[in-house]
């Protein structure tokens, strides 16, 4: 089987704003939480799931998965989810543990914005009386150090894009040099030229102001992020959801208990409950199986979290930065069109995450470098139909890749 290159999701926020919980919820890894600062020293990286309704049931047939798993008709693709250490005030300077976030930070193909929306933290990261703190102040101090780092890197090297340019080097490739080692690509660095007005503008015209937006227009673009209102449980964070979501109208919040989804999770691996992640409802398996304090905690994780938000918002932050925020498509790829299966007779067995605007070739690549080199052309799973390389994917195709040097997957 092809390895998978997955997509990689970072946390970013201060300290004690429960990432650490949003991570273990998600993961069901064990990681040190605590309420002092820099309890992350590390990341932690580990395999979470985008998950998307599979298609085995709308051709009638029982799939068999291999890299990806299949439970109650949802397809769980796996991800990569890093837990990065907490951001202080400073941190594009160095300050904390700034240098490493950021760099890590940096390489995400999107970011989860975990933020107290019970304002239980102070400015600087630490434990605070609930309510006392601000979030919305807390989210613009972190964008800010964002901004800036990307800010450093770009005035670092000024000189350099300088003198590319008057060698005859293309602008844009020029500065995406300098960006790409963080996964900025040319179309980024386009878009937020465009986007303040710097398009064909000399380098040396671009004012302190106008490197500024820039680079926050490219920070926006090349590593998409949503907001995570976390701890919305807590009675002191109605208010601050909504001043979240007033404040930050151009993004995306999410409220969450990453606390209860992590109840619930290891509720269902202990066989507590039957829990599929995201999901609105849990169903207990024997209530004579739970103690007092299990009853207590689920009982309030089914009134105050899924009756009042409908879901914990774990699931829900990440499926929305992998198929809003990224843009991706669920593509299955098969040997054999007819049969729905691989050379072996495996159904369904393989689910790809493509961008938007990916083609037949960018998917043959994906699957093997040798199916590319021979491509002639696909064929629709659905309608028999065969597809030009350029074809654009969609959601949920089925396709099987016909190639000169080798057919099928």
């Amino acid at each position: 089987m092809q390895a998978l290159l997955m997509i990689k999701i970072g946390l970013i926020g201060k300290t004690n704003t429960g990432k650490t919980t949003f991570f273990n919820s998600a993961t069901l890894a064990s990681a040190e939480i605590s309420n002092y600062p820099f309890t992350t020293k590390q990341p932690n990286v580990g395999n979470a799931h985008a998950i998307t309704l599979c298609v085995h049931k709308e051709f009638a047939v029982q799939d068999q998965p291999r890299n990806s798993r299949c439970i109650d008709g949802w397809r769980f693709i796996p991800i990569e989810l890093v837990d990065l250490p907490g951001l202080i005030k400073g941190a594009w300077e160095g300050k904390g543990l700034g240098n490493q976030f950021l760099s890590i930070a940096a390489q995400s193909d999107a970011l989860l914005h975990i933020v107290d929306a019970s304002g239980s933290i102070d400015a600087s990261g630490k434990i605070a009386e609930p309510g006392s703190g601000d979030p919305v102040a807390d989210v613009g101090d972190i964008e800010e150090e964002m901004v800036m780092w990307y800010l450093k890197l770009f005035e670092a090297n000024r000189d350099k894009i300088a003198r590319a340019i008057g060698g005859g080097a293309d602008p844009v490739a020029s500065i995406t040099e300098v960006f790409r080692g963080i996964g900025v690509r040319e179309e980024h660095v386009q878009a937020a030229l465009a986007q303040n007005k710097l398009a064909g503008v000399d380098l040396d015209d671009f004012g302190p102001q106008q490197s500024k937006d820039f680079c926050w227009s490219l920070r926006d673009i090349s590593k998409p992020t949503l907001i995570v209102a976390n701890k919305v449980d807590l009675p002191t964070a109605t208010d601050n959801f909504r001043r979240l979501r007033e404040e930050y109208k151009d993004m995306i919040v999410v409220p969450s208990s990453a606390d209860a989804e992590l109840t619930l999770r290891r509720a269902e691996s202990k066989g507590l409950i039957k829990y599929v992640p995201g999901d609105e409802r849990f169903d207990i398996r024997d209530q004579s199986s739970l103690n007092d304090k299990q009853k207590w905690a689920l009982n309030l994780i089914r009134k105050d979290i899924l009756g009042e938000y409908m879901r914990t918002g774990v699931q829900f932050a990440i499926n929305v930065a992998v198929f809003k925020l990224l843009k991706m498509n669920a593509i299955y790829p098969v040997a054999d069109a007819k049969k729905l299966a691989d050379k072996h007779g495996n159904v369904l067995p393989d689910v790809y995450l493509m961008r938007a605007g990916s083609t037949v070739e960018d998917l043959a690549k994906e699957i093997h470098t040798d199916l590319a080199k021979g491509l002639l052309y696909a064929v629709d799973a659905r309608d028999g139909l065969h597809l030009p390389t350029d074809y654009h994917l969609k959601d949920r195709d089925v396709l099987s890749i016909v190639s000169a040097k080798k057919k099928g997957k």
